[in-house]
């Protein structure tokens, strides 16, 4: 196999996330494989040929342009009834599928959190460093209070705190 053309350490990373979804796809129970193809057929140019097919021809019939076919549905009741029943059946599969690709999103969201706070906080290690090396070198630095910012690990809690308080703030003065 040819070198990737990026460093190992990303290598690694694409390699664990293709681990994990494939881990993921194992373990989904037989109604979310069941679920996923009911959905993932109802939305193809297939599902949409075989209804236009289906329900045009059971149109035709029943409006008696053949002559030698006897309409069997004049009213369409029992047309209306099994697409309502459709309807109500893909549309539990859709939901189904959409809880559970919403799941996957909040599992890779809070990665994504983890990830970002525990890169902010190398940042903020090597701006403290960084400070160090320079305050030992005597190197003149502007913009200090930037830096002592910086060089303060955040909180996510306070973070969601003031977002939520702004949040609210917002909400009150549209009213």
């Amino acid at each position: 196999m040819d070198d990737p053309p990026f460093n190992k350490v990303l290598a690694r990373n694409i390699d664990t996330l293709v681990a994990a979804r494939r881990e993921d796809e194992r373990r989904r129970h037989v109604a979310d494989r069941i679920s996923d193809a009911v959905t993932q057929f109802t939305g193809s140019m297939r599902f949409v040929i075989i209804h236009a097919l289906l329900f045009g021809g059971w149109i035709v019939w029943n409006l008696g342009w053949i002559s030698f076919l006897t309409p069997f549905d004049p009213t369409f009741v029992v047309l209306a009834m099994l697409a309502s029943v459709e309807a109500i059946f893909l549309s539990t599969f859709v939901l189904i599928s959409q809880n559970r690709m919403q799941a996957l999103a909040t599992k890779r969201a809070e990665l994504d959190v983890q990830i970002s706070l525990l890169a902010e906080h190398e940042v903020t290690q090597m701006m403290t460093l960084l400070d160090a090396v320079a305050r030992r070198l005597g190197v003149q630095v502007e913009h200090t209070s930037e830096i002592e910012d910086a060089k303060q690990d955040v909180d996510p809690g306070a973070v969601l705190d003031a977002i939520a308080q702004r949040q609210e703030s917002d909400e009150r003065s549209k009213m």
